[in-house]
């Protein structure tokens, strides 16, 4: 089987490309993998050394949820569109919505990975207003979505999510994400800390909420604390406070490492289609104190700590209050640690993708 993904470069979307793509090919897929966004510098692409059957093409063409896009993803579509000439894949995995629309007799799966509007009204409370720019995004994502010959989502929320603002698409399926297991660490002791990861001015990811009280025991707030537009632009109120430490961007293995040893992760997103943070925190061993969204309820269940959404005193109260109890604490560490190991792992997902691949190619094309 041959496959033309594509992916960008500026969050969440490369690591899961990354798990995606180096199982594909472990199981014989052929993929030509095409990167927008930024060149991916060497730390980015040092998991495809070793990896056969993997041809990589970097460009830094815009994205669609940027605004001034309109010129390079017309550019970006032209170029995709002649990869899709030169390789004559059997099926394109677009991870952006625009090319969903991209003129071909290729099957097209489109996954949702996020969507403004509906960020939007989880921040905001209501739709963006009326503007030039978000009458086109809604539009290019209207053609993308009515292009593709099937719509994943990583939750049913996400997907009812796209559902709701742009209409059903012709066929649709949840597949859930998944990480290598074997990249976390859940055996060293742990530290009586907490620990969050997201840009501080992100109001979807909403780590800020961490600095509106002194928590109970040293916390660390990983991401950056500056806008890349505006500067810092995140509510730092309890920044002063001395157990509160922003530490900025780390490194792949420096996050591996305080995932593995802090008790405690803060999942505090007032929007999140599925959380690789949190996933990776809970391959880590982590005890899971979640924002009350219907993605973390789906995704976790019964074995995360939830705390009233965008409530700076109930996530205090959680915090402190499994802090309080060690016994309960493991027990809530050991429960997401068996369920993200069992159901959110790389394999499973790439098997779940492979299963789509077969129905949706012309002939069931065969894993080589």
């Amino acid at each position: 089987m041959r496959i033309v993904v594509t992916a960008d470069t500026l969050g969440g979307v490369w690591t899961y490309t990354r798990e995606l793509v180096t199982e594909l090919v472990r199981r014989g897929v052929q993929i030509t993998l095409v990167s927008f966004g930024n060149i991916p510098d060497g730390s980015q692409c040092a998991w495809m050394e070793g990896l056969k059957n993997l041809d990589f093409r970097p460009t830094a063409f815009k994205l669609e949820w940027m605004r001034d896009s309109e010129e390079d993803l017309r550019a970006s579509a032209d170029y995709l569109l002649g990869i899709v000439h030169e390789v004559e894949p059997d099926l394109i995995h677009l991870n952006q919505f625009y090319y969903g629309a991209l003129k071909c007799d290729v099957p097209k799966l489109v996954v949702a990975h996020s969507e403004v509007v509906s960020w939007w009204v989880a921040v905001h409370g209501h739709e963006p207003r009326p503007d030039d720019w978000i009458s086109w995004y809604r539009e290019v994502v209207s053609q993308g979505l009515a292009g593709a010959t099937m719509v994943t989502a990583p939750t049913r929320w996400m997907l009812d999510q796209v559902i709701h603002h742009y209409g059903r698409p012709a066929s649709t399926a949840v597949v859930y994400n998944g990480r290598n297991p074997k990249l976390l660490n859940p055996h060293l002791t742990k530290e009586l800390s907490a620990l969050s990861v997201g840009r501080l001015w992100d109001a979807g990811k909403n780590v800020a909420l961490l600095t509106q009280f002194e928590p109970s025991v040293p916390t660390y707030i990983v991401g950056s604390e500056r806008h890349p537009d505006r500067g810092r632009d995140g509510e730092i109120s309890g920044a002063g406070w001395s157990r509160i430490h922003m530490i900025g961007p780390q490194s792949e293995e420096q996050l591996k490492g305080l995932f593995a040893r802090t008790a405690i992760y803060a999942a505090t997103s007032r929007y999140e289609p599925f959380g690789l943070a949190p996933l990776e925190a809970a391959l880590s061993r982590c005890a899971l104190i979640a924002s009350d969204i219907p993605t973390f309820r789906e995704i976790w269940g019964d074995t995360a700590l939830y705390f009233r959404r965008n409530d700076a005193e109930s996530l205090r109260d959680q915090i402190a209050f499994l802090i309080s109890d060690p016994e309960l604490r493991s027990s809530y560490a050991d429960r997401v640690y068996a369920c993200a190991s069992e159901r959110f792992n790389s394999q499973r997902m790439a098997e779940d993708y492979l299963n789509l691949y077969q129905i949706l190619t012309p002939a069931g094309a065969l894993v080589e």
